[in-house]
């Protein structure tokens, strides 16, 4: 749906389009027919889905994806999500909507289209439509006239069919009423946990199990792949004594970048903090600043601030007396900042509200803002042009090495005309690198990413360049079971006490079936634990139990008290009985009637409109070029 209309999609409407235009066809079947290749993405009853309207929706899906992952999508994530088909299916289930509306004779003019994009504040100036903006705001967005009207016409048939379909839902009273009763049920439970932990001292270690065990599960105790390299390493600072750097060089660098070399104006600070978490709801908030004032006070009455902030700061400062030492603007929150820069020393503040909490700052000194002289800075600056002229020096080094091995024919032919500049490791795994420089991430990285005989290009790291060549590749092989055997037998022994648990729990489960009581079935030494009343609103509760099982524990009945199975929850087995099941206490008032009676119109309808749709995409003839989704 189009950006600026999503700007209007606030409505109850527009939201339920939304919804199930979302879902990504958990109930799709769509038929394939190879046939012959088309310049289309799919044709769905005769109406083609372009290639560029599939790019332009997949393009927009992926760049979302890119912001929420903070720039760089992990690799592989697209293809497991399955995306270019979840895109595709999007727009062929749109095609779908607008057909099965337009079958309903439902339609959208062209006036009433322009209608609406009058009505959009996005286009106005002064409440009045403006062509010129409106041609603005679309070439912005890369949009022209034509392909914009026809996207909202699109949009505002989809809000018709929906507007339509929702006249055939209503709610019953009876139904508010069930769903009310439904939601405030209560039930009690009984509930054993059988902990595969208390079962390791338990498993006897045999050989020969242990052995057969070891080869069912030798892969997950593969060695590391290793590699060996020759390299060559070009260092920055193996060329710095070479950099003669003239004192004409050093001044102009000063004089054209001297606002470098102003050191600002700095202050020393103390504060005493009042913390509020973003949790902390009003009362809590109100009840922190009350006190901040309280403090405060005591401050200026002539407390020593130092003390006050020892005895009251909840802030990490607090034990030396609020002590924040010098920082310069910029330095702290914008609200802390402008306050401390507002003060004169030995003034306090009043109380300053940050994302924090609450502070009181007191202001200890200040320390003016000066330039540095050229006699403070000159070898700051010698050094700083001469690193840099080194790296161009060190690059050029590094590039003649790199274009003699090529012209060598290899980096052992040149290593016979350079003697000592190759260096040569042993094998080695990632996870145990050599030392500097070959343990550097970035020489690490690509290392492991050539092939045997493969010789990188160069690669630069913050200490120089270096050209690796990986002279071999031992790949990951199983080791003998004797070689790793504690590492196995701590495995072995944590995967039969999951054994023994699972059993221990199922025949527990059985005998409390035919006991009928859970109580009677646990081990003497054991302690049934209940939990209290818990509703089917509030499942969370008061309860250590998953959610899943209070979940499943409301489909039980007095009748079948027990679950066809224990609940696993990270090697933990638990056991449950329904011990109570109870009418809330609750009565239904206006205010909530309203509420559910919206919420179950709103599931009706996606109901409906899903089923509808289900029923269209069955009868629906479709097309898709799976050529173009590899």
């Amino acid at each position: 749906m189009l950006n600026i209309l999503r700007k209007r999609a606030q409505s109850m409407v527009i939201q339920i389009v939304v919804l199930v235009i979302a879902i990504v066809f958990v109930f799709w079947g769509v038929g394939t027919n190879l046939g012959n290749k088309r310049n289309v993405m799919a044709n769905v009853n005769g109406e083609e889905i372009s290639i560029a309207d599939y790019q332009k929706i997949y393009d927009s899906t992926v760049d979302n994806y890119r912001v929420q992952f903070g720039g760089t999508i992990p690799q592989g994530f697209l293809e497991a999500l399955g995306l270019k088909q979840q895109v595709l299916n999007q727009l062929i289930q749109k095609a779908i909507f607008r057909q099965g509306g337009r079958e309903m004779g439902i339609t959208v003019s062209k006036l009433a289209t322009q209608n609406e994009i009058k009505t959009m504040d996005v286009f106005q100036t002064n409440g009045q439509f403006d062509l010129n903006l409106y041609k603005q705001v679309l070439n912005q967005n890369r949009m022209n006239p034509t392909s914009f009207e026809a996207g909202l016409r699109n949009d505002l048939l989809t809000r018709k069919i929906s507007e339509a379909m929702q006249g055939f839902v209503m709610v019953p009273d009876n139904e508010v009423q069930f769903r009310f009763d439904l939601n405030n049920e209560e039930i009690r439970l009984a509930y054993f946990k059988v902990y595969s932990d208390d079962y390791l001292n338990k498993v006897d270690v045999q050989e020969e199990e242990l052995a057969k065990w070891y080869q069912e599960n030798k892969n997950n105790y593969l060695s590391e792949s290793q590699i060996r390299l020759s390299y060559l390493f070009f260092g920055f600072t193996d060329d710095l004594e070479q950099m003669e750097i003239s004192e004409d060089t050093i001044r102009e660098r000063y004089e054209n970048n001297k606002e470098q070399y102003v050191v600002p104006e700095q202050r020393h600070a103390r504060h005493i903090l009042f913390e509020v978490k973003e949790t902390d709801d009003v009362q809590v908030r109100a009840e922190k600043k009350k006190k901040a004032e309280e403090v405060l006070k005591l401050a200026r009455e002539g407390r020593d601030f130092a003390e006050l902030a020892k005895e009251y700061s909840e802030g990490p400062s607090g034990p030396t007396g609020g002590d924040l030492s010098f920082f310069a603007r910029g330095a702290m929150v914008a609200p802390f900042d402008e306050a401390v820069f507002q003060l004169k020393p030995g003034e306090l503040s009043g109380v300053v509200e940050t994302s924090f909490g609450y502070h009181i700052i007191k202001l200890e000194d200040v320390r003016e803002g000066k330039s540095r002289s050229f006699d403070e800075v000159r070898e700051e600056i010698a050094d700083e042009i001469r690193k840099q002229e080194a790296r161009g020096y060190t690059f050029k080094r590094a590039s003649q090495a790199y274009e003699d091995i090529i012209r060598s024919g290899s980096l052992e032919k040149y290593s016979e005309l350079n003697k000592g500049d190759v260096v040569q490791t042993e094998y080695f795994a990632r996870s145990a690198p050599p030392p500097p420089p070959v343990s550097d991430p970035k020489l690490m990285q690509t290392a492991f990413s050539l092939k045997k005989g493969e010789l990188s290009s160069l690669v630069e790291t913050g200490e120089g360049y270096a050209i690796l060549f990986v002279d071999d590749i031992r790949k990951p092989d199983v080791p003998e079971l004797q070689s790793v055997r504690d590492r196995v037998v701590d495995d072995y022994k944590l995967a039969k006490s999951v054994e023994l648990a699972r059993k221990n729990a199922a025949e527990i489960l059985q005998d409390s079936r035919e006991k009928k009581s859970l109580a009677q079935s646990i081990p003497s030494s054991s302690r049934l634990q209940e939990t209290g009343y818990i509703q089917r609103a509030n499942i969370g509760g008061d309860t250590d139990l998953p959610a899943q099982v209070v979940q499943k524990a409301f489909d039980l009945s007095l009748n079948e008290p027990f679950p066809q199975e224990p609940f696993v929850q990270d090697d933990t087995y638990i056991l449950y009985e329904l011990v109570e099941r109870k009418a809330g206490d609750k009565t239904l008032d206006d205010q909530q009637r309203q509420q559910l009676e919206t919420q179950l119109l709103s599931s009706f309808q996606n109901t409906l409109l899903t089923a509808w749709l289900v029923n269209m995409q069955d009868k629906a003839d479709i097309w898709i070029n799976d050529q173009l989704l590899q």
